[in-house]
């Protein structure tokens, strides 16, 4: 009797802590009900906020493309207005010459020709290159990269679920060669992760070889997926590839993409760098200076290999001065005239003759001059390391230097009594 006593005594302390236990877990029911509609409503106040920054954000972006097509749509206005103006003074001045024209009095042809003659040549001046070309184009350069977010989005998780997936390397990126293009001397590559990709991405490296067949070498790493390389050769076949990289290690390359530069360089002058006296028009592909002392303004591109050939025509030349033409360093100095320090190569001329000039000294004496309408031609050769002078099509004395090496930039010195227009572009002669 003591011993079933004993333990039914046992059984009842477990019965107890039987009952307590199911009124815990009971309890525990509703906590688990309670704290999951706290959570529900906690997530669609979270998602609702990331829909709202999207949608504010999707109002702004509509508000630059709204305020991109007015400014497009502005300057077509402006220049159809501008261009009207212009065809019909030209118009009403051809009339006008016509009837002169028909006149039968000698004498009074001539009290009004040379008057005349010069109207019509300041009409024709007003046509320059670019003048019937749109400044602005039907496309919309604004590219919307949603790549990232529809990343984000993919991975949105809890923390918890996310320690629950082991991190591996990330899978190869996808290079998006619609959006790979080539420009003058310089390349833009697009990539994106392939879709439903868990893995995460903490960034990329992307690489390119030296346009001959040689290495790859890293040119960027980071978290963008678009990215331009400039100051590469021209006429040059660059290949180019991609990986990712996270906490757990690099993941293999992309596929390679190849991708030609131009054969020849497109450029303008370069306002950002050129002296402060320099006066830029006409798309920058125009030069004159405010100040009466030589200032310098250098081109865009940037040259170390191949052949290239740009051309600079005399818009203006008044009381003869010494306009000078060459290449030059970045650094050259620029509050005088080009060749004088040891930056630039140049060719200066007046109306009678011209000279070669690096680091102020003078050599090769040249008959032969310019004047308005002249069109003076540089010819930079880097595969046979020298730089050689054109006046209206013909070769300026020797070659004017041998054994130039490294990067050079186009570069013009003059003063205000000089106004030359750039042309590029061009085949070699």
């Amino acid at each position: 009797q003591a011993q079933l006593s004993q333990a039914l005594n046992g059984v009842s302390d477990k019965a107890k802590e039987a009952k307590e236990f199911l009124v815990q877990l009971k309890n525990l029911l509703q906590q688990i009900q309670e704290n999951g509609l706290d959570y529900e409503a906690c997530l669609v106040a979270q998602c609702d906020a990331l829909v709202d920054a999207l949608t504010r954000q999707k109002a702004k972006l509509l508000t630059k493309v709204t305020k991109e097509r007015e400014h497009k749509l502005k300057v077509v206005w402006d220049q159809i207005n501008h261009c009207t103006l212009k065809l019909r003074q030209s118009t009403g001045l051809m009339e006008y010459c016509l009837e002169v024209i028909k006149e039968n009095d000698p004498s009074g042809f001539l009290q009004i020709s040379d008057a005349l003659i010069k109207r019509v040549q300041v009409s024709q001046e007003q046509w320059v290159k670019g003048a019937l070309e749109p400044k602005v184009s039907a496309e919309f350069d604004l590219t919307l990269d949603s790549e990232p977010l529809l990343q984000s989005i993919h991975q949105l998780d809890f923390i918890q679920m996310k320690c629950r997936v082991p991190v591996t390397v990330p899978p190869v990126p996808l290079l998006q060669l619609e959006k790979c293009c080539t420009r003058n001397n310089s390349v833009t590559l697009a990539w994106r992760m392939p879709p439903l990709s868990h893995n995460p991405v903490e960034g990329y490296i992307l690489e390119l070889d030296d346009g001959d067949g040689g290495q790859f070498r890293e040119v960027y790493v980071g978290k963008e997926t678009l990215c331009t390389i400039d100051g590469l050769h021209f006429n040059s076949t660059y290949n180019a590839r991609v990986k990712a990289f996270n906490s757990s290690g690099v993941g293999p390359y992309s596929k390679t993409v190849i991708l030609q530069t131009s054969d020849v360089a497109w450029f303008t002058f370069d306002p950002s760098s050129a002296h402060r006296d320099i006066v830029l028009s006409n798309d920058n592909q125009t030069a004159t200076c405010n100040s009466y002392d030589d200032r310098v303004v250098l081109g865009t591109a940037a040259f170390s290999k191949g052949v290239h050939y740009w051309e600079l025509h005399v818009d203006r030349y008044d009381n003869h001065p010494d306009p000078a033409f060459g290449i030059a360093r970045i650094n050259v100095v620029k509050d005088m005239m080009l060749g004088k320090d040891d930056k630039a190569w140049a060719m200066y001329v007046d109306n009678n003759r011209s000279w070669f000039m690096h680091c102020n000294s003078h050599t090769n004496r040249t008959e032969g001059g310019v004047s308005k309408g002249a069109t003076v031609g540089v010819l930079l050769d880097l595969n046979k390391h020298n730089l050689t002078f054109y006046i209206n099509g013909q070769q300026q004395g020797p070659p004017a230097f041998e054994n130039v090496e490294g990067v050079f930039m186009p570069a013009l010195s003059l003063n205000r009594n000089v106004q030359v227009t750039l042309h590029t572009g061009l085949e070699v002669p």
